[in-house]
């Protein structure tokens, strides 16, 4: 396929605004697939994708696409998530693509997350194409929505266009707008071999799959190639491309998206960002690649069976491979053995990673309440970074404690700008700045982009859906990391039977402090199980005991059969009783259940 032919892109959009079926109608126009093939949301391929309703992992699809001049062009779509949490799967599908389409709903207009998003297009310098989506439903108002289009980004009011992804309407024009606006890619058919792996994956029969988008040169057949970064060497088992399915093919030529099936069985042996060239001859210096995600949320993942250890560890191995930002390392914990400390691009991609490591692998796990990095200046000068409060140095240790803060913009309508303050003032955040995204409505309610600094610890647990409550569903955010502050916390402990249990620890704000050991000591009283002996459950900030609750002890009636008789008798099997308790609590131990860890993220509650 001539290069000057072939169009790589990108959708860019909030979540349910329509991309993965602006994407199905894509494949039934352009024919790649027919009706009796066709479901919804094709590309969401994994069952958490189709049961959350959102999509998770970015796909890759080639369609054939005949131009008004009657050119035959090759489109290459690269799908992707529209989750705050997936914005690193987003920026890795940029990079690999000429040009992208910002679909709107019409119902909704501009998002925080939509805007975001086009910044980070802009300045991979991609030709976007302004889509307004759902102009089919009773309540669109898709000339309001265009209008915000071009005041908010810069649009020309002649390069948008309107669309129904759901029955197919503005479908050809929108692929017209692909092949005349998105500029053919730019590399050089004569020039050393360069690829840039966007994706991978793990094929049991294959090795490792990685997703490549041609920049230079071109692979051909069975020739020897390898990966710069890693010095790594392979001969190829299959070369091809997504229809959505794989299809073979001989050759993949320069600006051409599809698949290279390496053989590789370790999957330390392929990293995506990497640039792929042939063995002999090939070029010496690597593409760009991307920046390594930078983990914000850190959690320790524990198998329930202590024999599923090894299976975990290989299970993240597996993950890692198609999700670089997922962070691991062994850790050991007095309460729950050995396990992994994991970090995450926010809550959901937690959950995610949770749910696959228990459906594809078949593995029960206990996560431990999610916790931030700390950036912290000891007496003696040195510097440490911790994401795990068992690794907090005593307080005497420490001079500073700096913890992260985020961006946050939310878009919202005017009318809940007070209650959105009410819940960023809770959350120890600072405003910032107030912006009208358009003009009044017919009920004088226009919706505004107001934007605040907000510590990333506060909006960790519950604030979604808190923010989503109080707004009756109609705030929408977008957040980003920019650097740290002084913080007052302090390390809150809790002791069950004299014994810390770490993996219960947390890392709370000083005011805060003595109020959630209470709260959550008064949990666990409820959810720890009763024992033959009273179980003290206790909650410590710096050695200092500031909430105690106790289980009481089941009690055995020792004197059921005791029918009358000497009162000497019944005090002498009651003082056996007692010791017999005493030495048994001296070597029992208390086995803490799955809720009481859960019983962290409620505090707020």
């Amino acid at each position: 396929m001539d290069p000057s032919h072939i169009r790589n892109f990108s959708i860019i959009a909030h979540i349910d605004h329509g991309k993965s079926t602006l994407a199905d109608r894509m494949l039934e126009h352009t024919g790649q697939i027919s009706e009796r093939e066709m479901q919804q949301q094709l590309l969401d391929s994994m069952d958490l994708e189709r049961e959350k309703g959102i999509t998770i992992k970015a796909q890759a699809v080639r369609m054939g696409f005949t131009a008004a001049d009657g050119v035959a062009h090759e489109l290459n779509l690269i799908d992707t998530p529209g989750h705050v949490d997936f914005a690193y799967e987003v920026s890795r599908a940029l990079a690999a693509c000429d040009g992208a389409i910002v679909v709107v709903d019409a119902t909704q207009g501009i998002q925080a997350q939509t805007l975001a998003t086009v910044y980070q297009a802009l300045d991979l310098n991609l030709r976007l194409i302004p889509v307004v989506n759902k102009i089919d439903l009773p309540s669109a108002e898709p000339e309001r929505v265009a209008n915000e289009l071009i005041d908010v980004i810069g649009f020309d009011p002649d390069e948008v266009l309107f669309a129904s992804a759901k029955t197919g309407e503005g479908i050809d024009e929108i692929l017209q707008a692909i092949v005349d606006h998105v500029p053919p890619p730019a590399g050089d058919p004569e020039s050393p071999l360069r690829a840039l792996i966007f994706d991978a994956k793990y094929d049991q029969f294959k090795g490792v799959l990685v997703y490549v988008r041609v920049v230079d040169g071109r692979i051909d057949g069975r020739e020897p190639l390898r990966l710069i970064q890693q010095d790594r060497r392979f001969e190829p088992v299959e070369l091809g491309y997504f229809s959505p399915g794989l299809t073979t093919v001989k050759t993949l030529e320069a600006g051409q998206v599809g698949y290279v099936a390496t053989g590789l069985k370790g999957v330390q042996d392929s990293r995506v960002g990497d640039t792929l060239t042939t063995d002999r001859g090939g070029a010496t210096e690597p593409l760009a690649g991307y920046q390594p995600a930078k983990a914000m949320v850190f959690a320790g993942l524990y198998p329930t069976d202590p024999d599923q250890y090894p299976e975990l560890r290989e299970a993240l191995e597996r993950l890692t491979l198609n999700d670089a930002s997922l962070q691991w390392q062994p850790e050991t914990s007095a309460a729950l053995g050995f396990g992994f400390r994991c970090g995450f691009l926010g809550l959901l991609h937690m959950e995610i990673i949770q749910e696959r490591l228990e459906r594809e692998f078949d593995l029960e796990l206990i996560t431990t309440a999610p916790s931030v990095e700390y950036e912290i200046t000891t007496t003696d000068g040195g510097e440490l970074r911790i994401d795990s409060p068992s690794e907090l140095p005593a307080p005497n240790y420490i001079e500073e404690i700096r913890e992260p803060w985020v961006k946050l913009s939310i878009t919202v309508p005017a009318r809940y700008i007070g209650a959105v303050m009410g819940l960023i003032d809770e959350r120890r955040g600072e405003f910032d700045s107030l912006d009208y995204l358009d003009h009044a409505d017919d009920e004088g309610d226009s919706r505004v982009l107001a934007t605040y600094h907000v510590p990333l610890s506060e909006i960790l647990i519950e604030f979604y859906d808190q923010l989503k409550s109080r707004t009756q569903g109609y705030a929408a955010l977008d957040y980003q990391l920019e650097g740290y502050r002084p913080a007052r916390v302090q390390k809150l402990e809790i002791l069950v039977n004299g014994d810390p249990v770490d993996a219960l620890s947390t890392i709370v704000p000083a005011e805060h402090a003595s109020r959630q050991g209470r709260a959550l000591v008064s949990s666990l009283k409820e959810l720890i199980p009763r024992q033959m002996f009273d179980v003290p459950i206790q909650a410590a900030i710096g050695g200092r005991i500031v909430s105690r609750e106790t289980v009481r002890a089941m009690r055995k009636n020792v004197l059921a059969k005791c029918y009358g008789g000497d009162v000497s008798r019944k005090r002498k099997l009651l003082e056996k009783q007692k010791a017999g308790k005493k030495r048994m609590k001296m070597v029992g131990a208390v086995e803490v259940p799955q809720e009481a860890f859960m019983a962290v993220l409620k505090l707020r509650d």
